[in-house]
């Protein structure tokens, strides 16, 4: 429980509280005469209660963490895993730079297997996939790997070592896999979860004990609060019930509502505490003032928005430890969603308008809008770039203004409503121009005039339902909504495999760096962690190369073209970083030598070798990355060969890999800057033309004339097809397809092709946002706003 504040800085608890739920769960074991039964029955009433009082406390995305952390920790006490295999688990080793024999699996999957077949429980996984491919075909590309059987004997395998095979077969299942195993080893009833309900919870609450709720934007644990209030006859009315909301100088209030409160046994709601930071510590006080000698019947219930980074967290540890933590967190799905959106109206609101087709109309598309904006964070960058706080007032304040509007125009200004909704309601809150852009562009798909047809698909198979009340809406969705899947955002299946993927990673990587630092790699597999970090350390220094010589490299030069000039930023920046890499080294290589003090910065790059992290201090100077230590070494010694490649003879390289600078806006600059030396043209009425080639990197001998070719890039959310030359539906579970050479040269802006176009960004990681680059314009049949919706984007590296 301790180590969760590192997920989370609201995850706080405190020994007392433990204490009191530790005895109560002694209190509800069931008696045994029997010794060895009854340290059961104690043993699970324990963990059990453990668990419920805790879970309640995270969000929906930390739970699976805090079980997973659970069932090791206990199975490990119990030495019932193998620590090699949970190792493999959590950090899913991979061997680089081999491609996979058999179509069904990546590159990178195939990697894995590899490294999984030098196991000895696993010798020969490899022999047998290349030798039976059909029937581990049908197991990779089943629905549910999870629930099926392994062909062949591997079907025989121990619960944890049939998590390795899987966790490199198929990453998006681990998460469902992950809770078939705590099932099977912790018992069902930690994983069919129905969260307790507020009246439980309140049961353990005291005058020492308040309640706290971690609220999620859209969600209000008020009237829960209220219900129970209702039932024991504390009401606003009674004045024995008192509601103070923070942040606007209302803490003197708060102040005497709580002094009443403990001295008459009121109850006291204080919401939005994280708006009042300076009167935090004089709360806490208070609290622990109130917490001996008040009346019985008292009780604090507060809630504060969590910090949007853990540096600014600020509320106080004393105040977090003692409560009953809560959250509370919007329904998931579109399904969901869409009521949720609906009930925020009532068949009043539908009778408002004398225009009442359209009123409707788009009132529906509003409620659809809002539950896909809201819904479309959880697919990640490619959902949207930057997570934004869409809220309930958004929909409703955007319901007022349609209602205003047709009632002051006689022609329906579609227009002017997807401005206001998609530019100023909606988009005030959005930061980033493409994320803008998909705004815009679900307006323009939802709310246009074929709404008063009958002809408008929200979705594939969902048309806007015609005129009905307010019921009959909220049944339409029930019988006519299709199933969840990521098609009824405009996005592609994959979207769904990318995100689960990113989500089983996270899940692992959070578990490797909460195991317990003092376990020695049991089996003698791993050797002692000091011994592991010291053999990479060795491997990095020797592997690294010497710095670039500059001043000897500038000599070689006699005219210092925009190409030259970014060949030398590439070799300054790539010198940054290697040199702090061997300083960092050397002398974390002292200190484990004993013979230099070890120092904190010491021992974050110590527990990142360890971890397969690259270091905070590396990380700094490098460029955009998303990939653990293992996959980013080889990659920087990679770039490192191009620059040498390049500095060489300072000659164009035939193909250019784009991947491999720290700027590529840079190089993409260069080739505007040395075609407008050349034409005299003014820079800044120049725009770059992006023509996709049919062939790959190895069919070209030397650059072109004029531009450059480049290589490298992925598509996500589509793929290119190379013979139409247009963007075409991607494969189902291809998520980041290669792109074919990519020829660039510059043009003067007017010249450039703007129909059947899809401006596309180009972005150095699948991060997004921040990572920018440029915009390609590629060619399409269908119509951009298709991919607009698909979150089509090309990356640099995957």
């Amino acid at each position: 429980m301790n180590d969760l504040s590192k997920i989370h800085p609201m995850y706080q608890f405190s020994l007392k509280a433990f204490s009191i739920v530790f005895q109560k769960a002694v209190g509800r074991a069931a008696p045994n005469e029997n010794l060895k039964e009854r340290l059961s029955n104690l043993i699970d009433s324990i963990t059990f209660s453990v668990y419920q009082y805790t879970t309640r406390g995270l969000f929906e995305c930390d739970k699976l963490t805090y079980l997973t952390l659970l069932t090791f920790q206990i199975l490990l006490m119990n030495q019932e895993v193998n620590t090699a295999e949970l190792d493999f688990l959590l950090r899913s080793p991979m061997q680089t730079g081999i491609s996979s024999p058999v179509e069904f699996l990546s590159d990178q999957a195939w990697g894995g297997i590899k490294a999984l077949s030098s196991m000895e429980e696993f010798a020969n996984l490899d022999r047998d996939i290349e030798g039976s491919a059909k029937s581990w075909k049908k197991f990779v590309e089943s629905e549910c790997p999870e629930k099926e059987k392994f062909p062949q004997e591997w079907k025989n395998k121990t619960a944890l070592q049939r998590l390795c095979m899987l966790r490199a077969l198929r990453p998006d299942r681990m998460a469902y896999a992950m809770r078939d195993f705590v099932e099977e080893k912790l018992g069902s009833k930690y994983v069919v979860g129905r969260a307790l309900d507020f009246a439980t919870s309140f049961e353990e609450s005291g005058p020492a004990t308040p309640m706290f709720f971690i609220l999620s934007p859209g969600v209000d644990p008020l009237k829960d609060v209220e219900t129970q209030g209702r039932k024991l006859g504390y009401t606003f009315n009674n004045r024995n019930f008192h509601n103070v909301s923070l942040g606007q100088g209302q803490e003197v209030v708060a102040e005497a509502a709580l002094d009443l409160a403990a001295k008459k046994g009121h109850w006291v709601i204080l919401q939005n505490i994280h708006l009042v930071a300076k009167w935090l510590s004089t709360l806490e006080k208070k609290l622990e003032e109130h917490s001996e000698d008040s009346h019985p019947e008292f009780r604090v219930f507060m809630s504060a928005e969590p910090a949007p980074s853990p540096e600014g967290h600020i509320i106080p540890q004393g105040i977090l430890e003692n409560s009953i933590k809560i959250t509370n967190e919007p329904p998931t799905g579109m399904h969901a969603n869409l009521h949720k959106a609906l009930d925020n109206f009532t068949q009043d609101t539908l009778e408002l308008c004398a225009r009442e087709t359209e009123f409707k109309s788009i009132l529906f598309a509003l409620c659809y809008f809002h539950a896909v904006v809201a819904e479309r964070r959880r697919f990640g960058p490619q959902g949207w770039n930057r997570p934004y706080p869409f809220n309930t007032g958004d929909l409703t304040i955007s319901v007022n203004v349609l209602y205003n509007f047709l009632e002051a125009n006689a022609k329906v200004p579609y227009d002017d409503l997807r401005y206001l909704f998609g530019e100023i309601m909606y988009g005030g809150h959005i930061t980033d121009d493409w994320d803008r852009r998909l705004c815009r562009t679900y307006l323009e798909e939802f709310i246009k005039p074929e709404m008063l047809e009958g002809e408008l698909s929200l979705a594939p198979g969902f048309l806007l339902p015609g005129n009905m009340d307010y019921s009959g809406y909220h049944q339409y969705i029930d019988t006519e909504l299709p199933p969840e899947s990521p098609y009824l955002y405009g996005l592609h299946p994959n979207a769904e495999i990318g995100f689960l993927t990113q989500t089983s990673d996270k899940l692992f990587r959070t578990v490797l760096e909460l195991q317990p630092q003092d376990r020695q790699a049991g089996d003698g597999a791993a050797g002692t962690r000091e011994e592991q970090v010291k053999g990479l350390l060795e491997e990095i220094l020797e592997r690294v190369t010497d710095e670039f010589n500059i001043p000897e490299l500038m000599a070689k030069v006699e005219e210092r073209t925009p190409y030259i000039v970014v060949a030398f930023q590439e070799c300054e920046r790539m010198n940054c970083l290697t040199r702090e890499m061997q300083r960092s080294l050397r002398e974390l290589d002292l200190g484990l030598k004993g013979e230099l003090t070890m120092t904190s910065d010491m021992e974050n790059l110590q527990n990142a070798l360890y971890l397969d992290a690259v270091p905070e201090a590396w990380a700094r100077r490098a460029y955009p990355s998303t990939a653990g230590l293992a996959a980013w070494f080889p990659d920087l010694l990679h770039r490192i060969k191009e620059l040498e490649a390049w500095t060489g003879d300072f000659a164009m390289p035939s193909t250019v890999w784009l991947t491999g600078f720290f700027n590529p806006q840079s190089f993409l600059t260069a080739i505007m800057q040395s075609m407008a030396r050349k034409n005299e043209w003014p820079l800044d009425q120049m725009a770059l033309q992006c023509d996709v080639t049919k062939k790959n990197k190895e069919e070209f001998r030397s650059p072109p004339r004029e531009g450059a070719y480049i290589h490298g890039l992925f598509m996500e959310g589509a793929r290119w097809d190379t013979q139409a030359g247009i963007i075409t539906e991607a494969k189902l579970k291809d998520l980041t397809p290669p792109m074919p050479v990519m020829f660039i040269k510059a043009i003067p802006a007017d010249k450039q092709e703007s129909r059947s176009i899809y401006p596309c960004p180009v972005y150095k990681t699948s991060q997004r946002g921040p990572t920018y680059v440029w915009t390609f314009n590629l060619k399409t049949k269908e119509n951009p706003s298709k991919w607009v919706l698909a979150g089509v984007a090309l990356l640099l590296q995957i």
